[in-house]
């Protein structure tokens, strides 16, 4: 058999056994695989005597044809050992390969069809855009009086009111306090070089907000830590007492 096929026409040894499958209306899961491997050889005798560049992956395909072929003609495995098909690899490998090419064949055919499509600008000219509808307000306040205004009013106020909630309306307004935990250091070193001892409770009591309290108790810690104030405490529960290392 002489089977006369260009290269080009296939974009690889899948792209080829579709081709021979769909030109001998033979079904996908039952490839005649003698038949087939027949036809594909005589592809690559037909690419040799044309002289042209074999790519390997045709080799490959090939060969792997070849060993499907062989194993197809051993005999049969008894009933109680189960046969796998060595066809079904090539099976699924040729099913994928259809569904992407198909895919490819539908976008390349939506771009065909956006190429078709031409947008014009807006060209709208500037008189047209700044034109204006006149309103005649005779004609628009025609049939007002007062009473109905008000009633107007009086539906708008309503309908603005409906949308308050009743219950966060009522929370104030959280403003965001400003206190620098290195204003406060500078602070309260400062208080502890005038003051030997002076006891925790009564310095938090001075601030005047959680926040300030925070960055206070911050502002003890790191005079600790810096070693100029100290503090004793008697009994379990009892205030702090701070005292100061720092000479006035």
């Amino acid at each position: 058999m002489d089977l006369k096929v260009k290269l080009d026409s296939f974009e690889g040894p899948l792209d080829l056994l579709l081709h021979l499958l769909e030109k001998n209306k033979v079904n996908i899961y039952d490839i005649p695989i003698v038949e087939i491997t027949n036809q594909y050889m005589d592809y690559i005798r037909e690419m040799q005597r044309q002289d042209l560049n074999i790519m390997s992956e045709f080799l490959v395909m090939a060969a792997t044809l070849l060993d499907i072929k062989c194993r197809m003609l051993l005999p049969a495995k008894t009933e109680e050992e189960e046969e796998e098909d060595p066809r079904a690899e090539l099976v699924e490998q040729l099913l994928q390969y259809k569904m992407y090419k198909y895919m490819s064949l539908e976008l390349k055919d939506r771009q065909i069809d956006a190429q078709k499509l031409m947008f014009k600008g807006p060209t709208i000219p500037e008189e047209v855009k700044k034109y204006e509808e006149p309103v005649d307000l005779e004609e628009l306040t025609r049939g007002l009086n007062l009473q109905k205004l008000n009633q107007i009013f009086q539906s708008v106020m309503k309908k603005q009111a409906d949308k308050i909630d009743p219950i966060r309306s009522k929370f104030g307004k959280i403003e965001k306090e400003e206190v620098s935990v290195d204003e406060k250091i500078a602070s309260l070193e400062k208080y502890a070089g005038e003051h030997e001892t002076f006891h925790f409770r009564n310095l938090l009591e001075k601030q005047k907000s959680r926040m300030e309290i925070i960055v206070t108790f911050l502002a003890v810690l790191e005079l600790m830590k810096m070693g100029k104030i100290s503090i004793t405490q008697e009994h379990l529960f009892d205030d702090i007492l701070i005292c100061s290392r720092i000479s006035g």
